[in-house]
């Protein structure tokens, strides 16, 4: 008969579990592996994993979910830092550079994959805290009179010039000072955005 686990030790073996399977998620593929292959990873049997989780695409979900309440707190903390809001937004631009360079991994697992979403209330909710995590310091900008339009689009418009720049270095497709090509990217969104002169 299994051993009771308490429940920091179940804590414990599902961040284990998640980052062993995160690792072969991304390396190769959801298909590319079996969960024989990520109990062997871990050094436990065979049916250990279906313990905690159902099935392999659950744990999936898990990983994701991870990774996207990871790449949430890296931008609140850095949005929640001091200064004026473009001060604390561009912060939050940094952050989100700054985590998908660090953690290619987990970057890739929430936007190169898809799951139904629905189906999994952990991953829906970790996956909206992260959509309204990257739309959030647009808010101020409006109210302030910096940026003018409808704060969720232009936070998106933001979000894919970020996420295309990243891609694109992770991929190693630039030929470009990264850094330089972001600002410079930022400066005509921020040029084209500004409230037209009455």
């Amino acid at each position: 008969m299994p051993r009771v686990l308490t429940k920091a030790e179940v804590t414990d073996f599902r961040e284990r579990l998640c980052e062993v399977a995160a690792h072969l998620f991304y390396a190769r593929g959801p298909q590319g592996f079996t969960l024989r292959e990520l109990a062997a990873e871990l050094g436990v049997s065979p049916m250990t994993p279906y313990r905690y989780f159902k099935d392999k695409d659950a744990i999936l979900a898990a990983v994701r979910a991870r990774a996207f309440n990871k790449f949430s707190r890296a931008l609140e903390d850095a949005y929640t830092g001091p200064g004026d809001a473009p001060a604390r937004a561009s912060a939050a631009g940094e952050a989100y550079i700054r985590f998908a360079l660090e953690d290619p991994t987990s970057y890739k697992l929430m936007f190169d994959l898809s799951q139904d979403d629905a189906a999994y209330p952990e991953l829906a909710h970790a996956a909206e805290r992260a959509r309204l995590t990257l739309t959030r310091h647009i808010h101020p900008l409006v109210e302030a009179g910096i940026l003018e339009g409808d704060p969720v689009l232009i936070g998106h418009v933001f979000w894919a010039m970020l996420h295309g720049a990243v891609m694109l270095r992770l991929a190693g497709k630039l030929d470009c000072d990264f850094t330089a090509m972001v600002g410079e990217a930022f400066r005509a969104l921020v040029s084209g955005l500004r409230p037209k002169a009455k």
